[in-house]
Order: structure tokens, then C-alpha cells, then sequence
């Protein structure tokens, strides 16, 4: 309850500057705005658009779940000019309140309000296995045990698209080496909680490795957290954790090695990495603030919630808002992978060209990619 009345004391200071400037609510998922992912890119996002827009964004961050929904009606009460649910979880308040302020607009990122039918609402929603098809193929080309991970936030049917669409690239990959491979699957849990829950995927991703995964995909929010810092601090994989004892490749022996790594970790290692997803985390990898030493953090999938915050609030800034539905996927530039400074070194330049071509084949149709079990 603070929350809200700081909240309300904080619009009713504003009221009279306020008039002439869209207002932005937005409640946030579980994680809060500062997670380093899913939260903090819609963040970002309406950070930009206050830069370019001149717009007004007050955000609600609840301390438990359950409360999402008061502060999704506060803002509605106090007249905002759009409200943003960001995450799933948020779409039944937003849906509820979307048909009682008709004269507000409201927008869902990962679910549709209304089942897409409320001329007030609109469902920010993406293709996430054509993005995760591509990080899968990073991993599946460049591992070097012949065993990738994926470790899930919530075990819902969202992050399953993560799941199905990193598992049919990896296995591509490794198809392409000749190798017959394989990919482990674990979820965080089955509740809200599973978004932030670092230690839990630390060890889930300390398990995955103990059976061979030398890249990891988190697609778990906060919990995310947890494999970045379990890779960096491990920073290897021995022989005697891959199947069979024996490492099937060494793709990064060229790449310079900071001294941490070189004291932790001998011959007749590996070294580990995760995929990003979300935000572009590539720089989380990165232990010795040299982007030209190895990075652990091999690529990420890039879901643009920070494009789609910015547009659904440039649209009401415009007057262009429409209630329904909008998909961002590879053909809109919605979803995709990072390469920078950090992963120059790890992503071989013949990798490089075929994602490209991959990506041409998935918007012609040419690779159906998975999206559920």
C-alpha cells in the first residue's frame, strides 16, 4: 500500500503539469524493472520514449504478485493515458479494467486483453522460438561437448517457444557437424516465483553441466541470474563431465584468454557459456572489462519489448493507438540475436553468413519452426 500512495501522492503533485503530457502507467512482472532481461527492456523502452516523446512514465513495482492489480486500477482511476501490463500475469487486470475505463488504452506485453476484441486494449505479443531457433544453432554449431542446456523460467506454454524453437536450432547445428547431440531441459517451477528465483537456476545450471552442457540458454527472468553468475564462476567444463570423457571439438582455442581463466582452468578443458535472452546480455559475460578476452556470454536472443513499449506508447503519443493484437517476430525485427564487441571472437564468420540465411528462410517459410510441444 506505500507503493500506491506514494504513487498517488506523486501524480497529484504532477496534476497540473501533467495536462498537457501523456501519462504512461506501467505494472511490472515479477523480477521488477532492474532484472538485466524482460522487465528491464520495456523499462528501457519507455526511458526512450520520455527522452523523444515528452511523455510522463510512473511505474508500479508490487512486493507480491498479487497486488498487480492494485496498482493497475490506480493508474486508471487517476486517468492515465495508457496503461502497460508488462508480462502475462498482468493481462486479467488489465482486461478488467480495459472494460470499465473505455476512455483509457491499455496494452499486455506476452498476452491479449480481452481475447483481442477491446478496441482499447492491444496485445503486445512475440515470436520467440524464430529468435530462439537462431541462438539454438549458435549452440548447436559451436558447443563443445556435443550437449546444450535450456533453462526455463515459469513451465508454461510462453516460455515452452523458447524451449521448442532453441532445441529444433541446437539439434540443427549439430545435424550441420555431423554430431548427434543433445539437449537438457529444466524449469525454475510452475508459479510466479520461478521469474526470480537466481539461486534455482544456478543450480539447475550447475546440474546441466555436471552432465556435459557447456552453453546454456536461460529464458527465466531473475532466475537467469543465477546461470550467468554459476558460468562465470565455474568458467570451464572438464572432460570427465562430457559423455563418453571426450570433447568432441575445440572452437575457441584462438580466442585470448583473461588470467582468471587461464590460472582456473587446464588443457584438457572447455570453456562455458550461456545465451542471453530478452535484453542483449552479452555484456554480462564479460569478467575482466576487456571485450576482446573471452566473454561468457556466447550470444542472446533479442525479444524487443523495449521496441514494443516505445511503439504502443508513440501510438497513443500519436493518436494512432488501435485495440487487437500486434506480433513482432524476425520479418519485423521483433526478435533476433546479438553480435557485438563481446562475441565478435566466439562467432565464426561462416556462422555468422548462415544466420543470416537462416533468418531469410524462417521469414519465407522455407524452416517451419516449432512452437509448442
Amino acid at each position: 500500500m506505500k507503493r500506491l500512495i506514494t504513487l498517488g501522492l506523486a501524480i497529484g503533485a504532477l496534476a497540473g503539469l501533467a495536462l498537457a503530457q501523456v501519462r504512461v502507467g506501467m505494472a511490472f512482472d515479477a523480477g521488477g524493472k532492474n532484472d538485466r532481461s524482460f522487465n528491464q527492456s520495456a523499462w528501457e523502452g519507455s526511458q526512450l520514449a520520455v527522452k523523444n516523446l515528452g511523455v510522463q512514465v510512473f511505474d508500479f513495482e508490487p512486493a507480491d504478485p498479487s497486488q498487480v492489480g492494485q496498482g493497475i486500477r490506480k493508474f486508471a482511476e487517476e486517468g492515465f493515458d495508457l496503461i502497460i501490463g508488462v508480462g502475462f500475469a498482468n493481462e486479467p487486470a488489465i482486461t478488467a479494467n480495459a472494460k470499465e475505463f473505455k476512455k483509457t488504452k491499455f496494452a499486455v506485453i506476452d498476452a491479449v486483453p480481452g481475447e483481442g476484441k477491446l478496441d482499447n486494449a492491444v496485445g503486445l505479443v512475440f515470436r520467440e522460438h524464430e529468435g530462439s531457433y537462431l541462438v539454438g544453432y549458435v549452440a548447436g554449431r559451436l558447443t563443445n561437448t556435443g550437449v546444450v542446456g535450456f533453462v526455463g523460467g515459469m513451465d508454461i506454454p510462453l516460455i515452452h517457444k523458447f524451449e521448442q524453437g532453441y532445441k529444433a536450432g541446437a539439434e540443427a547445428g549439430m545435424k550441420e557437424r555431423g554430431i548427434t547431440g543433445k539437449v537438457i531441459i529444466n524449469y525454475v517451477g510452475t508459479t510466479p516465483s520461478a521469474w526470480n528465483d537466481p539461486a534455482k537456476g544456478k543450480e539447475l545450471a550447475t546440474s546441466q553441466s555436471n552432465q556435459g552442457a557447456d552453453i546454456i540458454y536461460a529464458a527465466a527472468g531473475a532466475s537467469g541470474n543465477g546461470v550467468i553468475d554459476f558460468v562465470k564462476q565455474k568458467k570451464c567444463i572438464s572432460a570427465g563431465s562430457v559423455p563418453g570423457g571426450k570433447f568432441v571439438s575445440d572452437n575457441f582455442k584462438s580466442v585470448p584468454k583473461y588470467a582468471d581463466y587461464t590460472k582456473a582452468c587446464g588443457a584438457n578443458t572447455r570453456p562455458l557459456f550461456m545465451v542471453g535472452v530478452d535484453a542483449n546480455q552479452n555484456y554480462l559475460g564479460d569478467t575482466d572489462n576487456n571485450p576482446a578476452t573471452l566473454n561468457h556470454v556466447i550470444t542472446s536472443m533479442m525479444k524487443r519489448v523495449d521496441v514494443a513499449t516505445y511503439d504502443v506508447i508513440k501510438s497513443v503519443k500519436n493518436g494512432t493507438f488501435k485495440g487487437g493484437v500486434r506480433e513482432f517476430g524476425l520479418s519485423n525485427d521483433g526478435v533476433g540475436y546479438a553480435l557485438d564487441k563481446y562475441n565478435q571472437a566466439l562467432i565464426p564468420q561462416a556462422v555468422a553468413i548462415k544466420l543470416e540465411v537462416l533468418k531469410k528462410q524462417i521469414i519465407a517459410g522455407q524452416i517451419k519452426v516449432p512452437s509448442s510441444r
